[in-house]
C-alpha cells in the first residue's frame, strides 16, 4: 500500500462527534482488505482520519458510502500522498478552494 489516504473532518460543519465511535469499524467492513485503517489525529478546527491504500481514489469513493450514511459527508475534504511523502493531491470537494495540510 504505497499511499496514504487523508479524510479530513472540519469540526465547524459536525453536529457532534459521536460518529468516531463507529467510523473506523464501518470504514473496515466497506473497505475490506483494499486498505488499512491508521488512525487518526484531533485538533481544534479537525479530525483527520489516516487509511493506507494501494488506490486511494477508489477507497475514496467506496468511504463516501458509509460518510452518506452518517450523514456528515458535507463537512469533509480528502488528499493523499504517497507513504512519507509531503505533497498532497486533493480529490475531495472534486473543486477544492485550499490547499489541503495537516496541523
Amino acid at each position: 500500500m504505497d499511499y496514504q489516504l487523508v479524510i479530513k473532518f472540519w469540526r465547524a460543519s459536525l453536529e457532534d462527534e459521536g460518529f468516531l465511535a463507529t467510523i473506523e469499524s464501518d470504514l473496515a467492513g466497506v473497505l475490506g482488505e483494499a486498505a488499512a485503517l491508521d488512525g487518526y489525529d484531533v485538533s481544534a478546527k479537525e479530525i483527520n482520519l489516516f487509511v493506507l491504500t494501494a488506490d486511494p481514489r477508489n477507497t475514496f469513493r467506496k468511504s463516501r458510502s458509509v460518510l452518506d450514511k452518517l450523514g456528515i459527508e458535507r463537512g469533509v475534504s480528502a488528499a493523499f500522498r504517497l507513504v512519507g511523502g509531503a505533497q498532497f493531491t486533493s480529490i475531495w470537494p472534486l473543486r477544492a478552494l485550499r490547499k489541503f495540510t495537516l496541523p
